[in-house]
């Protein structure tokens, strides 16, 4: 039987977006789970502190925007941890939070599209050879429940998130014969710093709305993410699980 205390003991894995909310946590828990951790940011300062704060983990600057960014991001983690088994796409924008479709403009579309979709597809091919090598590579992808209901007022990310579990599902079937895993995450309305923004009002229609009738925290994703990239996982591929305590059953 395997020990779940250990199950990430000594695998090298590459988070995007580490420095602050959901994606400091999922540091946090790989460095807790024996993990070696490289992560990136836009948020400098933040991320060298959190780097400061733990054992085995590392930042490197990191704009998804930029290609470049990527290819160096990914050079300089692959160098420090020594290759590379497991990748969290979670960098993610919004932009688009409480405008209607009619009031959003093609830059801002394409501004959250560069990020949170083509940033993600750079990012996972930038990995795979790395990921290939290791013998048991895993890519978790951070969606979203909102594209699961279609949550209003947020449409550029909701079609991003969308555009992100189709991908997932697409990347899996390539990067099988590679036995790299791609899998994606739908967490609900998760209780951190870049959720501030999200109106009173839907907050209280998610916690009415979860068959789980608490607020949700990063650690209810930590778990999930952990279980997909360890070995417990290695013949699940191209699936989405949401994690919103019941407020979207799939």
């Amino acid at each position: 039987m395997r020990d779940a205390s250990n199950a990430l003991d000594g695998r090298r894995v590459l988070v995007t977006g580490g420095a602050r909310g959901l994606g400091a946590a999922f540091v946090k828990a790989l460095v807790e789970s024996g993990a070696r951790v490289a992560f990136g940011d836009v948020l400098h300062a933040e991320g060298e502190a959190l780097a400061r704060e733990l054992p085995n983990a590392h930042f490197f600057p990191l704009d998804l925007n930029e290609p470049q960014s990527i290819s160096a991001f990914v050079d300089a983690s692959v160098k420090a941890l020594g290759g590379l088994d497991g990748l969290i796409n979670n960098a993610a924008i919004t932009n688009s939070g409480g405008k209607s479709a009619d009031e959003l403009t093609p830059q801002t579309w394409d501004a959250v599209m560069n990020v949170n979709v083509r940033g993600a597809w750079l990012m996972s091919v930038a990995c795979l050879p790395h990921l290939k090598e290791s013998g048991h590579g895993a890519i978790v992808n951070i969606a979203s429940d909102t594209a699961m209901w279609g949550a209003p007022k947020l449409l550029a990310y909701v079609a991003s998130k969308g555009a992100v579990i189709a991908m997932t599902r697409s990347l899996a079937r390539e990067f099988g014969a590679s036995n790299v895993t791609v899998n994606a995450i739908a967490p609900g309305l998760t209780e951190v710093e870049a959720t501030a923004y999200v109106p009173a009002e839907r907050h209280e229609y998610y916690l009415k709305g979860r068959a789980l009738t608490r607020a949700q925290v990063p650690d209810d994703v930590n778990g999930p993410a952990l279980f997909l990239l360890s070995d417990a996982a290695r013949f699940v591929t191209g699936q989405l699980l949401p994690v919103n305590g019941g407020f979207v059953m799939n």
